[in-house]
């Protein structure tokens, strides 16, 4: 069955329903800009393989992370029904362009001084923050608001964290390196209306079975007159919400000349700020927005900073 109902999504960029914990106080998610597929020379440093310490080409996906805005900071604490929002505070610095995706700033009456007065009441400690499409090289200008958990344990430390960050800048630099493992969360290519041999795989009726080959060769009993949720039908495929786990990261840079190429990258356009570079495929098209989200399940073992002989760019 996979993941049904497989309807669309209801946005064009996903939701993190689950916060990483982390013990270092810093953001535990990301978000970017998916540009593409490129390959890259490597040395292998998996211990016990033939290729141990040898150089190997390796498929990586390269997105463009600008840095995060911190809009606000959120308090959550814990009730009989759950975590509930306890108060949140906004800055004054934000971007005109943040127009675009909510009418104006929030006016919460909340302040750092109240949040400080009940820190043992609290939670967790949240950021909202938001995307800077205006300075990737892509041509959309209304702003992501996603919410970014923060690591660590002390909630007193996170409060005073997040104190520092807002109305600034976070760049992908403070949040990850080179060599750990994150998850990417995304929404995937839209297909469109399909048949359901493309859409589940089946395999096409034999000859002379009935007029139709393309399709299930039984689609229930009589009774119950209904036709269960499990049987393979036609409909919507592609534009799902899909996380991907333990991918691992294998540059994070700064020098966009590193990445050039002439004319810019297939289907996205020139890169104009930090980027990232991660083993393997990535869900979505290019321009995308992909959230990154630190490991909850990370690879076992201790893996250390990689190191990148070459990029195969074709320039």
């Amino acid at each position: 069955m996979g993941y049904s109902p497989r309807k669309r999504a209801k946005r064009i960029f996903p939701r993190v329903m689950r916060k990483a914990q982390g013990k270092e106080v810093k953001p535990t998610e990301f978000a970017g800009y998916k540009v593409g597929m490129l390959h890259l020379m490597m040395i292998n440093d998996k211990k016990g393989t033939p290729i141990s310490n040898q150089e190997i080409a390796v498929p990586a996906t390269l997105i463009e992370v600008p840095p995060l805005k911190v809009l606000g900071v959120r308090a959550y604490k814990n009730t009989a029904y759950g975590p509930k929002v306890a108060g949140e505070v906004w800055t004054d610095k934000t971007d005109k362009t943040l127009l675009r995706t909510i009418k104006s700033p929030k006016k919460i009456k909340a302040s750092f001084e109240n949040l400080e007065k009940k820190v043992s009441q609290l939670s967790d400690i949240m950021l909202l923050t938001y995307t800077q499409p205006k300075s990737a090289g892509i041509d959309k200008k209304r702003p992501e608001i996603i919410e970014v958990g923060i690591g660590g344990q002390n909630v007193a430390d996170k409060l005073k964290y997040a104190k520092e960050k807002l109305g600034g800048e976070i760049p992908v630099v403070d949040v990850f390196k080179s060599g750990e493992f994150i998850d990417s969360i995304a929404i995937t290519k839209g297909k469109g209306f399909q048949g359901s041999v493309y859409r589940w795989g089946l395999k096409l009726l034999s000859h002379k079975s009935q007029k139709l080959h393309r399709k299930a060769g039984n689609l229930g009993p009589w009774h119950p007159h209904k036709t269960r949720p499990m049987v393979p039908q036609m409909g919507q495929m592609g534009f799902h919400k899909r996380t991907e786990y333990n991918k691992r990261v294998l540059k994070v840079g700064t020098n966009i000349k590193e990445i050039a190429k002439k004319g810019g990258w297939k289907n996205y356009g020139e890169i104009t700020s930090d980027y990232i570079i991660v083993k393997g495929s990535i869900q979505g098209p290019a321009k995308r927005l992909v959230r990154l989200r630190a490991a909850i399940r990370p690879a076992p073992g201790v893996f250390g900073n990689i190191e990148v002989t070459k990029l195969g760019i074709n320039v």
